[in-house]
């Protein structure tokens, strides 16, 4: 047991070594990719080019440029168009870390965006900015009232001022609304998944007491809390036609979960392999989520990092039970996201390395590493991570959040047991089934084109009778 322990210990020490440039993806040169061409699959310039709804009140900035604006940030960011950018630096200088609101998401059906940030720094004294509330202003042009999801409790923001931070006061930002919806991060989150761990890897455990430390673990509280947050945006923006701006203090962590999640729900296109790959990209990568402090150690590890925090993992998992209530709106399978839960703790690719962009640049992420995105989406590749039931659909989905639809993500947390491989063979089985109905139904029955109507969404008539009996 001693020998066990010792070997683990050096895996682990390997596996979180200081310099960027010492890990293994900077060593990796499969046969099959070349370090020359592009490098990932979407940018903050290509999205705006590609969404042509923007083009008259925002505009792509490059005010970060050098990353002196705010470190985490990427080098550019979409902007109201009236807002030039000194106001852009202005704001910054009020909010923590330099996050300042910027465009997530721009909806589809009526133009409404989803922006995000960090905590205005008002401070006891109640500061004000005029840049940055002319920014949010900027943001609702035209409309009545916009709305600010806070992922703190009240109580948590009005403490947040003791220390430096804050919240918008409604006499400072008169059109927006804002609502608290508290979210644990942090510790408390880590802990939470080191519980949920420890009580799936006992097979010793009676079925009570097992259920028992699930409960206590509160992981599906979690689980609840964002998805139930992300439908409120939602709700606001596609039912009450009203933008949203999101954060809590950071804005790196929480913040990304909600407006990403809210994304896949609203976003025909982020339910789709290649548009969730740069969803995660745009909203997590170059959005400054700090991969290297967050995941640095795996739940397993007896290591305690004071940063330490499942935040992605936590965003798979939603995202997972969102593919379960609706198993044809999603292209991507559960394949993908168990191997992106893999791969952001432990990876041949530079995908998840570093903290943010600029930290990346410093260490020649894209020049001497591979793009783990991008080898997913080779055709060699891609087949194993597609859903063979995906009918696409231009309609919102709205996960339910009542706990009996909630249930824990057997495929992560037992994928070691028994039943996670009788799971893997029987995903094998649907793949085969669903193939050979294609081939008999022929081509009209395989093109994706985005459904309307409720029969759409039974593709196959005989194909539910199989998997049912499967």
């Amino acid at each position: 047991m001693e020998e066990c322990l010792n070997i683990a210990s050096s895996i682990e020490a390997l596996s979180a070594l200081e310099s960027v440039t010492e890990m293994y993806p900077f060593f990796y040169r499969p046969s099959h990719l070349t370090l020359h061409g592009p490098w990932g699959l979407s940018s903050t310039e290509k999205y705006y080019k590609q969404t042509e709804r923007l083009w008259d009140r925002w505009r792509v900035s490059t005010v970060n440029s050098d990353y002196s604006v705010c470190p985490s940030y990427p080098h550019a960011v979409i902007v109201p168009r009236e807002v030039d950018d000194e106001k852009l630096v202005q704001s910054a200088r009020f909010r923590q870390g330099g996050r300042f609101p910027v465009l997530s998401y721009c909806h589809h059906r009526n133009g409404m965006v989803i922006m995000r940030s960090s905590q205005p720094l008002t401070g006891a004294n109640r500061k004000r900015c005029k840049e940055d509330e002319l920014l949010l202003q900027a943001v609702i042009d035209g409309s009545l009232l916009g709305y600010i999801i806070d992922l703190r409790s009240t109580q948590q923001a009005q403490q947040a001022r003791m220390t430096g931070g804050g919240f918008e006061s409604k006499s400072c930002y008169s059109h927006w609304k804002r609502i608290h919806r508290h979210h644990e991060r942090g510790k408390v989150l880590q802990e939470s998944l080191i519980k949920l761990v420890e009580a799936c890897s006992d097979p010793s455990h009676s079925v009570d007491r097992w259920l028992s430390k699930l409960e206590n673990s509160k992981w599906l509280s979690h689980v609840h809390s964002a998805l139930s947050t992300a439908g409120l945006v939602v709700e606001c923006v596609e039912r009450d036609g009203h933008s949203v701006l999101v954060h809590g203090s950071e804005g790196t962590d929480s913040t990304l979960l909600v407006s990403s999640l809210a994304q896949l729900i609203l976003d025909p296109a982020s339910r789709t392999l290649t548009g969730f790959l740069g969803l995660l990209e745009r909203d997590w990568i170059q959005a400054g989520h700090p991969f290297q402090q967050r995941c640095a150690h795996s739940a397993y590890s007896h290591a305690r990092l004071k940063q330490e925090c499942p935040s992605f993992l936590l965003l798979l998992d939603c995202v997972w039970q969102v593919w379960r209530q609706f198993p044809l709106a999603l292209e991507f399978s559960e394949a993908l996201l168990l191997r992106l839960a893999q791969e952001v703790y432990a990876s041949n690719y530079g995908t998840f390395l570093c903290n943010n962009e600029q930290e990346r640049c410093a260490a020649g992420v894209k020049e001497n590493t591979h793009c783990l995105f991008q080898s997913l989406l080779s055709p060699d590749i891609e087949e194993q991570y597609l859903n063979p039931l995906y009918e696409p659909t231009d309609l919102a989905i709205w996960p339910s959040v009542h706990p009996q639809s909630l249930q824990l993500w057997t495929g992560l947390f037992l994928r070691w047991t028994e039943y996670a491989q009788n799971m893997e063979e029987a995903r094998e089985e649907v793949w085969s089934i669903v193939k050979e109905h294609r081939e008999r139904a022929g081509p009209d029955r395989t093109n994706n084109t985005p459904s309307t109507h409720c029969d759409t969404l039974t593709p196959f008539e005989n194909l539910m009778d199989e998997l049912t009996i499967l």
